[in-house]
């Protein structure tokens, strides 16, 4: 619900706790007092309009302070006169809040106290049932981690209660590589018999002997073959003389 009041020959569109400054008025702060000139009242598709004023609709407000407004400069002049005023002016003014529009009986005040209830009922609600669904949601949560905790320590359970894997004493460990190793670096019982030293030198110096007597038959070989190639080899045909020019000397 709203209204159109009139003062210091003003017009104010106001609703329940609008704060409004107006012309000055003789009132104390804290008092309340009563606008009598409403020009319209509305209450959502309804309107009542004044002619002038609304019969039966009151706004009551609340004198908040009394104060003064921005100053305003006036200045005036006149040319080639040598004539200047310079004045300033800072208004009086009364801070008013809304506190109550009425219409036949029907109080805006009375309206908004009960919705603004009522949303506080409705938040409440919501607060109350947003802090039992955490509840539940808490309790199943504490329920699915002692669930999960339950075979952790079942797990624990039998793998303590498993018999350990026999382990062989350290000194036995380590006597067995060595042993391993001794018996690849023996040595074998058995070995072929060796020939005599005479035979060995004679079989080298027969090795010795044969490459000899291949490397000089090549070389006599290789030695040979210019000559036979000089033999069966064409002379080279010789070139003509070149024959001397005539001159006209000679003519």
């Amino acid at each position: 619900m709203y209204a159109v009041i009139e003062t210091g020959g003003k017009q104010y569109r106001v609703e329940v706790g609008t704060e409004l400054e107006v012309e000055l008025l003789d009132a104390e702060p804290g008092k309340t007092i009563t606008v009598g000139r409403v020009l319209l009242v509305a209450d959502g598709d309804d309107a009542s309009i004044g002619r002038p004023v609304v019969d039966g609709a009151a706004v009551s407000a609340e004198v908040v302070r009394q104060g003064r407004g921005e100053k305003v400069i006036s200045f005036k002049y006149r040319p080639k006169a040598r004539r200047r005023v310079k004045k300033g002016h800072r208004q009086e003014l009364t801070v008013l809040r809304i506190s109550d529009i009425t219409l036949n009986g029907k109080s805006a005040a009375k309206t908004v106290a009960k919705a603004e209830t009522e949303a506080r009922g409705e938040r409440a609600r919501l607060e109350e049932a947003a802090a039992a669904q955490a509840a539940k949601d808490a309790e199943l949560a504490a329920k699915l981690a002692a669930q999960s905790k339950a075979p952790a320590k079942k797990s624990d359970a039998t793998a303590s209660g498993a018999k350990p894997a026999e382990s062989k004493p350290r000194s036995e460990a380590k006597a067995e590589p060595k042993a391993d190793a001794k018996a690849s670096d023996a040595k074998p019982a058995s070995k072929a018999p060796t020939k005599g030293a005479a035979e060995t030198k004679v079989e080298a110096k027969a090795k010795t002997a044969a490459p000899t007597a291949a490397t000089t038959k090549k070389t006599t070989t290789r030695a040979k073959a210019p000559d036979a190639d000089a033999s069966t080899a064409k002379p080279a045909p010789k070139k003509n003389p070149a024959k001397p020019r005539a001159t006209k000397k000679d003519e």
